[in-house]
């Protein structure tokens, strides 16, 4: 079994041979797959891809990188959109001070907008944080009641405390194999596994020892792997740990 609770299978990077990783996404036994939209045309190609497959699920967001399209149109395509029973998430949203590619002030705007619109539909948020820890902890703390997970987690210890202590889970990606990243190791080793998930972010973020090629979901395994011998547990009961904590913060029954 394998699980990839973040990745972008509806984008063109996968346009030539989606089929085909999806086929081998079956063949070793995904029992859950999460396809994140980016803006609004994006989130409806996810809503798609996830109709096709049982296993493949959706959430419907705007990132931070493209927050100044989040007007008021764009949160009432995004309300509709989650009336599909594929969506089962608001996200990727959050901030992101590394490539301020959006001025602060809309990436801040963009995101209280979003984790409004979570908690009135009763969904889950996907955060994307970068080199903004601090103020993403900030927002999440005053939105009481509002749950999710802290996608591709680039923090120390204190950090994932702090995400835990707010209710919410993390997750890991690729990133956490690099042999420079220890810190994030550390912060794995302090996650409890009842609040763990892992991820590709595909395709980006390609776990060693495949670093260079594009990812894929299936490569998933490579990081679980890593984590597995970090919290000193087999493989399959990572995997099996990680299934449960998706049903659970995803609210859907797949047993």
């Amino acid at each position: 079994m394998i699980v990839d609770t973040h990745c972008h299978l509806h984008m063109d990077y996968f346009q030539k041979d989606r089929i085909a990783v999806i086929q081998r996404l079956k063949e070793h036994n995904c029992r859950f797959l999460l396809t994140v939209g980016i803006d609004v045309e994006d989130s409806e190609r996810a809503v798609e891809l996830a109709q096709k497959e049982n296993f493949i699920f959706a959430s419907v967001g705007i990132h931070p990188h493209d927050a100044v399209k989040c007007d008021e149109e764009a949160l009432r395509q995004l309300r509709q959109l989650c009336q599909s029973p594929k969506i089962i998430a608001v996200g990727e949203t959050g901030l992101d001070f590394y490539r301020n590619l959006s001025p602060r002030q809309k990436q801040f705007e963009a995101f209280e907008a979003q984790l409004a619109l979570a908690l009135e539909l009763n969904l889950p948020v996907v955060i994307h944080t970068r080199d903004a820890h601090s103020e993403t902890k900030e927002v999440l703390g005053s939105y009481k009641g509002l749950k999710g997970v802290i996608h591709c987690f680039s923090g120390d210890v204190r950090d994932a405390k702090d995400y835990l202590d707010l209710g919410f889970y993390i997750s890991f990606a690729g990133h956490v194999t690099y042999p420079k990243n220890e810190p994030l190791r550390e912060a794995c080793a302090y996650v409890p596994l009842d609040r763990l998930l892992v991820e590709t972010d595909a395709p980006f973020l390609t776990p060693v020892p495949l670093r260079g090629r594009r990812n894929e979901p299936t490569y998933v395994k490579y990081t679980a792997e890593l984590v597995a011998r970090v919290k000193g547990v087999k493989v399959d009961m990572l995997f099996q740990h990680v299934f449960d904590n998706v049903q659970a913060l995803f609210a859907i029954d797949m047993c």
